[in-house]
């Protein structure tokens, strides 16, 4: 019998439909010599502390580092049953084909299954960029042996190891630090949600020690040939900071009145280049988020579910998970194929269709720099757009386009720099005509919060000018502005802070590192950490941007450096790619990673946290002093004389709006 293991029931009724496998039982769907079944997600997962010992149910620094002998997994309570019919399914396999998705984690999640049961019989991978019939169809012909996706789970679980004994370990040993200088939370480390948040605190502490500078500008309006346009004043070395604004109000005031007094402006030079833009690639995962975030508002996570019922359940959509916007070459012959289907999906996009370049191929298709998957793209079966939600058709639309936009000309546009001369005064003006709009027809132009006034002054349409043209001066406007703080992180701007984290570090190899494997965190997992640490109460959502809890604060200045610093996050990636690439073995890797959480816990199982902690507001009840305290829906204030009084407060974040608490895992899995 040969059964295929998928990672989730709608993936498993797709591709039985596939596969003639029709009749539903308990778990699976039979069919002529073929099983299909299903996990839903982890179906094991791997035991806590305390599983390896009753002592370690109590925390205690004496007992640190719990560094397991032999590494143990257990079926999860609540999915049990379906653990059960996998395991008498997998004991009856003749032949075993792993269908979970295509990733690292998919491949963890069967093979962790498959040892657990013991099953040593033949097994192949089926590899699938989309469920779709065709897509299943094309994958079942094209079968890989079990050995060539092997290492992805070694790599996998050398993460998901690595990752609980930082967790475990370490998030025991501040908690209980912590304790000691009288902080009485949980001070939950992990290995990438901890680099994570510092970028958070960092960014808030920014916000904090910002001193706002004030500058002066002078805008002029100019016109010719009954054209109007605007210029800006250029102040003279040594009245301006680094970024070039006038940090003297009486130089601005002078170059004000004397443009005004001049009445005319001089035409000194004028020079336009063609500027040509190709359209942007296909959408990765991280870039899909941080795009949604910025015009549609969504989460992190919202977009990750929306992708993955768009591929799911809608099977609009290829395989969401991916860290790659280009497109193998070999995708070029179902361009045709996607575009009719498209065309069936939306009627209405025919007159877009017909002026597309089905042969035109843009820079997106390059075999050498697509990884395991390649871009989100729309499938090669048409979709029923009624089926989806307003969310989901927004987001779907973006993937479309993105597509498009790969069969449009490139967007060009000349622009023009005029160099002016007023009152012994220099000004500037900068204009921009489309010659051809090219991609842009498909893709939303930025929205308001992306336009401000000078934004406006770059897109403005000069008239024409030549040297030695006078102007006439109209209204000039003398501005008195401050400088601003940065902005806070939203949920978008985080994950591309992930992604792009090198220019946070200073040591040049660990630099490169971080651009070879983007950044920290993977695709998968990286709106999971930024969900983790909105539950636990370090992260705060504030509108549209995220904030450090005081929490998160306390946390960050806790942990050691190397904990926090993304460069360390960067070695470990490293060591994980090449346990994937077979050039280390993962018992290597553990047993280093075990060597340097001895030491490091050896350094600080007698050392003193200074902390700085957070000011305990008084029971509403009786008065007393209140404690921080961690609980099933994240952490609160509680009173300090609890039982007696059972008075509780939610925390507050740094901006003095109480956080919502959220469901999370207890602090004992913590990672």
């Amino acid at each position: 019998m040969r059964v295929f293991l998928c990672e989730k029931p709608s993936q498993g009724k797709d591709i039985a439909r596939v596969l003639g496998a029709v009749q539903r039982g308990n778990g699976c769907y039979s069919g002529a010599g073929v099983v299909v079944t299903w996990c839903i997600g982890h179906l094991v997962e791997a035991v806590p502390p305390e599983g390896y010992g009753e002592q370690y149910k109590r925390w205690a620094i004496e007992q640190l580092p719990i560094l397991p002998e032999r590494w143990r997994v257990e079926p999860k309570a609540a999915t049990a049953a379906q653990f059960k019919v996998v395991q008498q399914l997998v004991a009856k396999a003749g032949e075993l084909v792993i269908a979970t998705d295509a990733d690292r984690e998919g491949e963890m999640i069967a093979r962790e299954i498959i040892d657990l049961c013991g099953y040593r019989g033949p097994i192949q991978r089926l590899w699938l960029s989309a469920l779709n019939d065709a897509s299943i169809r094309k994958a079942l012909r094209a079968l890989k042996p079990s050995a060539e996706t092997l290492p992805l789970y070694f790599s996998a679980l050398a993460r998901s190891r690595a990752d609980w004994l930082i967790g475990m370990n370490l998030s025991r040993l501040f908690t209980l630090l912590g304790r000691q200088a009288g902080y009485t939370g949980v001070l939950s480390v992990g290995r990438v949600q901890t680099p994570t948040l510092k970028l958070v605190v960092d960014r808030d502490r920014e916000i904090a020690r910002f001193v706002s500078m004030p500058y002066w500008a002078v805008d002029v309006l100019l016109s010719h040939a009954g054209q109007s346009f605007t210029a800006s004043w250029i102040p003279p070395e040594g009245s301006t900071d680094a970024a070039g604004r006038c940090l003297q109000q009486p130089v601005a005031q002078q170059a004000a009145d004397r443009i005004r007094a001049a009445r005319d402006a001089q035409v000194v030079s004028v020079d336009t280049e063609r500027v040509r833009e190709a359209p942007p690639l296909p959408f990765d995962l991280g870039t899909l988020q941080e795009v949604c975030s910025k015009q549609l508002g969504l989460d992190v996570q919202e977009t990750l579910d929306i992708a993955q019922a768009l591929y799911e359940t809608h099977k609009a959509t290829t395989y969401p998970r991916s860290d790659s916007g280009y497109l193998p070459e070999s995708m070029l012959a179902e361009v045709p194929t996607v575009l009719d289907s498209l065309v069936k999906t939306d009627p209405s996009l025919w007159p877009l269709i017909e002026r597309l370049d089905r042969q035109q191929r843009s820079r997106a298709w390059n075999d050498g720099k697509v990884s395991a998957h390649h871009g989100i793209i729309p499938t090669l079966e048409p979709a029923n757009l009624s089926a989806m939600n307003e969310k989901e058709l927004a987001v779907y639309r973006l993937i479309r386009a993105h597509y498009f936009a790969q069969f449009l000309p490139h967007h060009e546009f000349d622009r023009t720099v005029a160099q002016f001369s007023c009152g012994s005064q220099s000004l500037a003006g900068v204009g921009k005509q489309i010659a051809v709009i090219g991609w842009r027809e498909v893709l939303a132009t930025p929205g308001p919060d992306d336009a401000d006034g000078e934004d406006a002054q770059r897109s403005q349409v000069l008239p024409a000018l030549h040297a030695g043209l006078s102007c006439p001066v109209g209204k000039v406007d003398l501005k008195a502005l401050k400088t601003l703080p940065p902005k806070p992180y939203t949920q978008g701007e985080l994950i591309r802070a992930m992604k792009t984290v090198a220019k946070f570090v200073t040591d040049p190899r660990l630099k490169q590192k971080l651009r070879d494997t983007t950044g920290i965190g993977t695709e998968a997992t990286r709106a999971n950490i930024i969900n983790g640490l909105i539950g636990r109460g370090y992260l705060v959502k504030k509108g549209r941007a995220v904030r450090a809890s005081d929490a998160a604060f306390t946390l960050i200045d806790a942990v050691p450096s190397a904990i926090a610093d993304p460069g360390t996050t960067a070695v470990w990636e490293q060591a994980l790619d090449m346990i994937e690439a077979g050039q280390m073995a993962l018992d290597t890797f553990i047993e280093k990673q075990s060597v340097w959480l001895g030491q490091l816990v050896q350094q600080y199982r007698g050392a003193t946290l200074s902390l700085k902690l957070p000011p305990a507001p008084a029971c509403p009840q009786c008065g007393a002093p209140m404690q921080q305290r961690t609980g099933k829906s994240g952490a609160f204030w509680s009173c300090s004389r609890y039982p007696d009084c059972k008075g509780t407060l939610p925390i507050e974040s740094p901006t003095g709006r109480r956080s919502a608490p959220r469901k999370r895992r207890a602090a004992s899995k913590a990672s």
